[in-house]
């Protein structure tokens, strides 16, 4: 029996990703944009049930939830010929004022209170209609106002309400201030508060760095100003192949549960990075020159840092550890590749782990979608922890203490009770220190004893 997961899109940046994502997905079960099955996708062996259930005239309706506090994005869905006929009509919720939240997470969170039962009442219906509900998929950005605040107020309702599901998030973080590419001067603010609630309240964070989703664009895909387009496409492909394996099962992680479970060794470890090869947008290929796609090539690729959607800025990735790495293979792949693969992965020294675990990595094999043509005969998705995954959270940290130190941009939050007092910037900042000096200690031997003697 299939465990389905609902899909929680918030905010502009989370209806833009999770809206790309559907239509991967729909692309890849031969469903047509009005959620009709393709007539050639009727005898498919795959698990559709994971993200879409059948409604009585039997066309597929996706197990989402669309949120945001002003109308744009969620108007632009339902105008798009491409998902207009697509979702439940009544799983869109967007405030009644339509003010959004103004970049300002305070702003966001205290919504979130105002308009948690309606939102809430869409959810319930979902999980209920679910035979064997495992969990929540949630995207959304952490700069803004709507996908950190909102977000993070949902992140911990959720955990109240579903105490035993799954939550696990694809959360897009911001460029670097220092970068200049941001419009939102507040973003170190929204980012840390959130930050808090990713650290308490998830299971399972995937970082999406949006510096490094842009410099991939520009330096893989040759295009000198990618724009949300090309981003939204990234972050669709990765979701894709992240759940290919709860979609065409085989032999292993065949469920969330499983899949995460060799990911995640203590619970405060649980922000993963990925790569993915090769990159194609549309008619593009990243990097011509790449001709050959042996289960080796790729397993290689995906161990190089410029393929990494995380961007270290000035650290350096070969001074790090891996807690723990999954491979999705996708495509025609013989076993014994892998195992050969690994092995010369292994003569070569080619990954570091740490020494309080397996150093080991480990390989997932996942059926392609028939139903769309590749010009590779292979692909891979890299899942990682880290221990590199701190440097963002010190870019955070740095950003977020050169406007508290001047009490900058303060005003919006003093206004919301949540962030009145500043006690919650205080709590946020330190939990952030926390959680870069779990990653910091979890590169020591001693990691386990240490654990194990504060529990």
């Amino acid at each position: 029996m299939p465990r389905e997961l609902i899909t929680l899109q918030l905010g502009q940046c989370g209806n833009q990703i999770g809206n790309e994502f559907w239509k991967q997905l729909c692309a890849e079960h031969g469903i047509n944009s009005d959620g009709i099955l393709e007539q050639y996708a009727a005898e498919g062996t795959d698990r559709k049930d994971v993200f879409f259930y059948q409604a009585d005239d039997d066309h597929y309706i996706p197990r989402a939830v669309l949120v945001d506090l002003e109308p744009r994005v969620l108007d632009g869905i339902r105008g798009s010929a491409e998902t207009k006929n697509l979702y439940n009509p009544e799983n869109f919720f967007c405030s009644t004022d339509g003010s959004g939240a103004g970049n300002i997470w305070a702003r966001g969170y205290a919504q979130g209170e105002r308009v948690q039962e309606e939102i809430f009442d869409i959810i319930d219906r979902e999980a209920d209609g679910s035979d064997s509900l495992e969990g929540f998929m949630l995207t959304h950005s952490v700069a803004g106002g709507t996908g950190s605040g909102l977000g993070s107020y949902f992140l911990e309702r959720l955990n109240d309400r579903y105490p035993k599901k799954l939550v696990q998030t694809y959360s897009v973080f911001p460029h670097n201030q220092e970068k200049g590419s941001s419009d939102v001067v507040v973003q170190p603010y929204n980012t840390i508060l959130t930050l808090k609630r990713l650290t308490q309240n998830a299971d399972c964070v995937v970082v999406l760095d949006n510096f490094a989703l842009n410099r991939i664009a520009c330096e893989r895909l040759q295009m000198d100003q990618p724009d949300v387009t090309v981003v939204n496409h990234l972050v669709s492909s990765i979701m894709s192949a992240s759940t290919s394996t709860l979609r065409y099962p085989g032999y292993m992680n065949n469920d969330l549960i499983g899949l995460l479970s060799c990911l995640i060794p203590t619970p405060r470890l649980h922000f993963l990075m990925t790569g993915y090869t090769p990159i194609v947008f549309k008619d593009k290929i990243a990097n011509s020159a790449v001709r050959k796609t042996t289960v080796l090539d790729v397993m290689r690729r995906l161990l190089q840092p410029k393929n990494m959607m995380v961007s270290l800025g000035g650290g350096r990735f070969d001074t790090h550890r891996y807690i723990s790495m999954l491979n999705i293979i996708q495509g025609d792949v013989d076993p014994t590749q892998v195992h050969k693969s690994l092995q010369r992965i292994r003569e070569r020294r080619l990954a570091s782990f740490i020494e309080w675990g397996p150093a080991s990595i480990q390989v997932a094999l996942s059926k392609r979608s028939p139903y769309l043509a590749s010009a590779h005969r292979v692909s891979g998705l890299m899942l990682a922890n880290h221990t590199s995954i701190q440097h963002i959270f010190k870019r955070t940290c740095a950003d977020y203490d050169k406007l508290m130190k001047r009490q900058a941009f303060l005003e919006q939050f003093r206004k919301e009770n949540v962030t009145q007092n500043l006690d919650e910037f205080e709590d946020s900042r330190q939990s952030a220190e926390d959680l870069i000096h779990e990653y910091r200690a979890a590169e020591r031997p001693d990691y386990i004893e240490r654990v194990s003697q504060e529990s």
